[in-house]
């Protein structure tokens, strides 16, 4: 009985608060039921509005996958029309020198000239003797002058040079007691162009003549000299050795 009587003593006041709670709650519910209005519909939508102001400019970005090609090339254009020639450009240096063009053809023959007077010609011509010149040198110096001719001949260094352009004789006679090798050297801007040679053999140790001539034909400002390649030349006044030259005929 004492149990039982605890059990319901216990458990009224639970059971009131739980009908109490329920209570409130559904008096509270049927309150705002009673003052919500209904839900009104969308109103019309209103004028726009003005543009807003300017952003700012945003980071760029990453470059793009390059495009790929798929159109088809199309024809070469025709060519422009030539542009405005450009400033001259600076000289350059010049080149290297061509090699010679082929020779011309022969020009027409010239009017004949009137007859010219053989006097007013130039006539070189010179001889020389050997007297007190060097006796170890290899040119045979003939240093005293008997005839010199248009003064073509040149004592000091036994020289004729050519002023005439022509066809020339000359001659040496050169006196020696030994075995003696003799040359006429012709020479072109001081190159050898001709070397005539002349020998005597003297096993008697007696006087012996060495003579040679040639005729050659010069330019201006070629030289003719007499050269020892070996041997000895008399050099006294028992005997005298001679070196000679003239112009045969000019050229034409």
């Amino acid at each position: 009985m004492e149990g039982g009587r605890r059990s319901g003593i216990m458990e009224a006041p639970w059971g009131w608060l739980m009908v109490g709670v329920l209570a409130v709650s559904l008096a509270s519910t049927g309150t705002q039921d009673v003052c919500r209005a209904l839900n009104g519909k969308d109103g019309a939508p209103g004028i726009p509005g003005r543009p807003g102001r300017p952003g700012p400019k945003g980071e760029r970005g990453e470059p793009g996958a390059p495009g790929i090609q798929t159109g088809i090339r199309g024809l070469k254009g025709d060519q422009g029309e030539p542009g405005v020639p450009g400033s001259p450009g600076n000289m350059g240096y010049p080149g290297p020198s061509g090699p010679p063009g082929v020779p011309g053809a022969p020009g027409l023959k010239g009017i004949k000239g009137n007859p010219g007077n053989l006097k007013d010609q130039p006539r070189p011509a010179f001889s020389a003797v050997r007297r007190n010149a060097p006796l170890d040198s290899n040119m045979v110096i003939f240093d005293e002058v008997i005839t010199n001719q248009e003064g073509s001949y040149d004592s000091r260094t036994s020289h004729f040079v050519c002023s005439v352009p022509g066809y020339y004789y000359f001659t040496f006679q050169v006196v020696s007691k030994w075995d003696v090798c003799l040359s006429i050297v012709s020479l072109r801007r001081d190159q050898v162009r001709h070397s005539l040679g002349f020998c005597d053999t003297n096993s008697r140790g007696i006087f012996q003549v060495v003579s040679g001539g040639t005729v050659l034909q010069l330019d201006r400002g070629d030289k003719v000299r007499i050269e020892k390649e070996r041997g000895r030349i008399y050099q006294g006044s028992e005997a005298d050795s001679v070196f000679s030259g003239f112009l045969i005929f000019p050229s034409t």
